[in-house]
């Protein structure tokens, strides 16, 4: 039996832990917080309970791997189903996305008014190719290295792939343009809000087989944990310490060195040697902790850079009198015609009723986020970045204010975050999340390709393909771990298998790049 160790226990790390244990590994799992889920976390401030992202979760049918997860793995984790899933609020209306996906398609129709005809048409296009995406990116095996039989089935499939020949490589916006719908004004509003909370670029830019894949985003088994995100993530650790693995809190890893039959973690408790290695980091940090170049990251951490960061709000709020007792999600833009970050659009997460682990009985917590374009901010000098942080979190709150104006008028509590706040307490380089923006050209799919940074060292996370979501990065774990111990001694596997073998051939379900 060898062992492996795991850098990060956000979902990338867990979802590599999960599997390593499947495959008859030894597992040590590295935290340097006290608690799991990295940026995808639920996090305690004053007796509070906070999303660390504003965001809805997919993946939790019963045959996606969440839902399997909870099932085979005896999680206590309980999963809300919401209609609406979310309501997208602008100046000029409003769009609720329901769970009926035939009455949110009329809903859309009805606000694209004259252009009804096309809209419906493209929407029967959009649902053609994300059957086939989901049903690709759902099951790790089906993504490379392939065994014969996955590139025989891969073989079987090829009509259904036929379908994407038209939109790889191609923008949204072009395949738009074909349907006669780029000036729509109201079905771009609502494609440039999925696509940045998604594969975070708008749809101008947006890799088009990506971005229609997201479009199913909601109707994949897509909802609220009760409690947070953070209690599916610390039951995941529970299940992993049941089944013998180590994981270390508060040990943050300070330095990797290759040995000659494996690798030497140095962390803040002592020094440890294992057989191979999954890196839930960004890759520039990954380069940090080798302390030597590695030719093979420094594109990925330029690719990085192309990314964002976040800007939050955390509050406790008086609901008003009819909010239910439901967890609500809202997107909010304040002017439609203006670069969907910095301020101008919000996502909005408000725990339920039934969250009694977040606030006290009759208050609620929101977690409010908005890109922050790191990129154009990373010349500025401290006292600039500082007020340009400041400037965006006035800008959210009067967003709020204009646009949920319901959520507004009872606030007990806010406290902010920055980019800086996520770099100094998930240690993520400048504090980079979210992934890779899914631009328009053939790279992404150069990356599912992407082997190993080193033998017996891997990258996951969501800067690794899929990434972009826990779902994506769960899997991303799991097809790490698979690349890693390819040729290696095949080893029993516990009977326990949730991400594997249960979609045949030309049946359709989940998984795409999703963001956090």
């Amino acid at each position: 039996m060898g062992e492996l160790a795991v850098i990060g226990a956000g979902f990338g790390g867990l979802g590599a832990a999960l599997r390593a244990q499947e495959r008859g590994e030894r597992v040590v799992l590295y935290e340097a917080l006290n608690y799991p889920g990295g940026c995808a976390s639920t996090f305690t401030h004053r007796g509070y309970r906070f999303e660390a992202g504003a965001t809805l979760f997919s993946g939790f049918d019963p045959h996606q791997p969440f839902g399997r997860w909870i099932e085979e793995l005896g999680l206590d984790v309980t999963f809300d189903r919401l209609d609406p899933l979310v309501e997208l609020r602008t100046p000029s209306g409003s769009l609720a996305v329901c769970r009926d996906r035939a009455e949110f398609a009329d809903r859309l129709c009805a606000w694209a008014g004259e252009q009804e005809g096309r809209v419906r048409r493209f929407l029967r296009y959009q649902e053609k190719i994300a059957e086939v995406l989901w049903s690709l990116f759902e099951e790790p095996t089906r993504l490379p290295p392939w065994s014969f039989g996955t590139a025989f089935g891969h073989v079987l499939r090829t009509p259904r792939y036929l379908r994407l020949v038209r939109s790889v490589g191609r923008s949204l916006e072009q395949v738009l343009e074909r349907f006669g719908l780029a000036d729509c004004r109201p079905l771009r509003i609502y494609l440039d809000a999925v696509c940045q909370i998604t594969i975070q670029v708008d749809s101008a830019r947006a890799e088009a087989p990506f971005a229609l894949a997201a479009m199913d985003y909601f109707w994949r088994g897509t909802g609220h944990v009760r409690g947070g995100i953070g209690v599916l993530a610390e039951a995941l650790v529970d299940a992993i310490e049941q089944r013998g693995g180590q994981v270390r809190f508060t040990d943050r890893v300070r330095s990797l060195e290759r040995r000659p039959h494996g690798w030497r973690v140095h962390a803040r408790r002592g020094a440890r040697d294992v057989d191979r290695i999954a890196a839930n980091l960004l890759p520039q940090d990954l380069q940090r902790l080798l302390g030597q170049p590695q030719q093979a990251l420094q594109p990925w951490a330029e690719r990085v850079r192309t990314g964002w960061g976040a800007c939050m709000l955390y509050r406790v709020v008086t609901p008003p009198p009819d909010a239910g007792a439901e967890p609500r999600h809202l997107q909010l833009i304040q002017d439609e015609r203006q670069p969907f970050h910095s301020g101008n659009h919000l996502f909005v997460s408000i725990s339920g009723a039934h969250d009694g682990t977040r606030a006290p009985l009759g208050q609620r917590t929101l977690t409010v986020s908005t890109h922050a374009p790191l990129g154009a901010w990373q010349q500025l000098a401290p006292a600039a970045l500082a007020a340009k942080v400041q400037a965006v979190q006035d800008r959210m709150r009067r967003g709020l204010a204009r646009l949920a104006p319901e959520w507004e008028s009872a606030v007990s509590f806010e406290t902010t975050a920055s980019p800086r706040t996520f770099a100094r307490f998930t240690g993520r380089s400048q504090g980079w999340v979210g992934g890779i923006p899914r631009s328009a050209g053939w790279q992404a799919y150069r990356e599912l390709w992407r082997g190993p940074v080193a033998p017996g060292l891997a990258l996951v996370g969501d800067s690794a393909f899929p990434g972009q979501s826990t779902l994506a990065a769960a899997i991303g774990g799991h097809r790490a771990v698979d690349r890693l111990l390819r040729g290696a001694p095949r080893r029993r596997e516990r009977a326990y298998s949730s991400l594997e073998g249960t979609l045949a051939p030309g049946s359709s379900g989940p998984s795409t790049p999703m963001s956090q």
